[in-house]
């Protein structure tokens, strides 16, 4: 498990190994959304100067309003991939982590590399009294399953009741504010929530995350994070995108959603699941298929875990169904 993880994205590998070049690639590896946000304007001195503290503040303000998060202000990270390296410093030594998967891999991949002991849980019935830490992903990456409030905010009392933590990761929460529980963060001093910024603005290459917890555990992982983590050009971003209406945004991607099941369906794929920014069909032939479509310059993403498994993210127009369409046409099972 020290290992590195292959993630989405990847089109330099794989136009190295299939050719073309990288512009004529359709990358449906990831679950960015296909319609970058228009970014606003950023003052010079955000470019100038380190991030100032009233910089800063606007950021978390604009979170605090747009995540729901009531009294508590969201801290901005590098990436929440920057949290999670921090994850096993909130547990004891020897302290038994319950991470509820298959999901983002990363989350035990950290745990293992520090020393900690994880069990691979299939729902939370399974979470017993010796777990210290539990990670769930909701919506999860890849199978977009989802816990309501109620759920997990049971779990955390439980948790609670014996000093356990709750991680809820709602890195693809955007298109469903209902499951969040980032508002209920300053009722329960032991839950955490994730949020990114990058994948439903459409603007991962920003590095830019959001961390909702009790004021204790954001001080903490400011704390470990160092001096001016998060750049001044991303906190102004940030504070400006966050307070714009973001509902057309959502509007596009679920139309383009729409579209992409309708492809995969049409292509004889069967859908086990997936968000609003990327389906996970379920195929015996996942692996040629994969390959097949790179041979068309289009890149899915595949899992070393589940081999029949492949995640298929969003297009950004008809163009793209229709290239896709061909493609899926095209492949002799």
């Amino acid at each position: 498990m020290n290992a590195p993880i292959i993630h989405g994205g990847g089109i330099t590998a794989a136009a190295a190994l299939y050719g073309g070049r990288l512009e004529e690639w359709l990358d449906l590896s990831t679950g960015i959304s296909p319609f970058p946000a228009v970014l606003p304007d950023i003052p010079m001195r955000a470019w100038h100067r380190l991030p100032d503290q009233h910089l800063v503040h606007e950021a978390r303000e604009a979170a605090r309003d747009y995540y729901g998060s009531g009294d508590s202000l969201p801290l901005p990270v590098p990436g929440t991939q920057s949290v999670i390296q921090l994850l096993p410093r909130l547990i004891a030594a020897g302290g038994r982590v319950a991470i509820l998967g298959p999901t983002y891999g990363e989350y035990e991949r950290a745990f293992v590399i520090a020393g900690a002991a994880v069990d691979r849980l299939d729902g939370i019935d399974e979470i017993g009294d010796h777990h210290a830490l539990v990670v769930i992903v909701n919506p999860n990456n890849p199978d977009g399953r989802i816990y309501q409030p109620d759920v997990l905010l049971n779990l955390a009392r439980r948790l609670a009741a014996r000093g356990g933590i709750l991680v809820v990761d709602e890195a693809f929460g955007d298109t469903v504010a209902e499951a969040s529980v980032a508002g209920h963060v300053g009722d329960h001093a032991n839950l955490i929530v994730f949020r990114s910024f990058g994948k439903f603005f459409g603007l991962a290459g920003l590095r830019l995350g959001f961390v909702i917890a009790a004021r204790p555990i954001l001080d903490g992982f400011e704390s470990l994070l160092g001096p001016w983590a998060v750049s001044g050009p991303a906190l102004s971003i940030a504070a400006s995108l966050l307070r714009t209406d973001t509902e057309p945004l959502r509007r596009a991607v679920a139309e383009r959603s729409e579209a992409m099941r309708e492809v995969l369906t049409k292509g004889g794929l069967r859908i086990r699941g997936g968000t609003a920014l990327f389906s996970l069909v379920e195929d015996e032939a996942a692996d040629a298929l994969q390959a097949h479509l790179s041979v068309h310059h289009i890149l899915v993403r595949k899992f070393d875990y589940a081999p029949s498994w492949l995640r298929f993210g969003v297009t950004a127009d008809t163009t793209g169904d229709l290239r896709l369409a061909d493609a899926l046409l095209s492949f002799n099972r």
